[in-house]
């Protein structure tokens, strides 16, 4: 088996020099996301919870990709989403499985922090997929 690759998507280069960390890691045929959250291409965080939700579901998909081309939500099988407001989340993110992954439902863990690595985001949304 290879050993670790690390990635970063475009727009998320500083943030791992700042912070010493990856986006994503392939390990043989599985790929790990860290915590994506609903940051623009500017790394801005926009005041809609909606829009935010769905800009996590886009991040996802491009840390995905920086480590194996080809890769999407049809390739998740277990998601992690991290809450500063369960109640007000969770429902975004459980349309937008529907959206993103209308043939399968990964296994799925919902927690409710106090607080994000980035302020004012509401939701992370960290994942584990399998290159076939």
């Amino acid at each position: 088996m290879t050993g670790p690759t690390f990635h970063n998507y475009e727009g998320t280069e500083s943030k791992s020099e700042a912070f010493h960390y990856s986006q994503v890691v392939k390990v043989g045929n599985v790929v790990k996301t860290s915590g994506q959250g609903g940051w623009d291409t500017e790394g801005n965080i926009p005041k809609d919870r909606s829009r935010q939700v769905e800009l996590a579901f886009e991040n996802v998909v491009k840390a995905l990709q920086s480590a194996h081309p080809g890769l999407s939500w049809e390739n998740v099988y277990a998601v992690r989403s991290y809450h500063i407001n369960i109640d007000e989340s969770a429902d975004m993110v459980i349309a937008n499985f529907r959206r993103v992954m209308p043939n399968h439902r990964p296994v799925f863990t919902c927690v409710e922090i106090s607080k994000l690595g980035v302020e004012g985001m509401i939701v992370e949304i960290e994942v584990e997929a399998l290159v076939q």
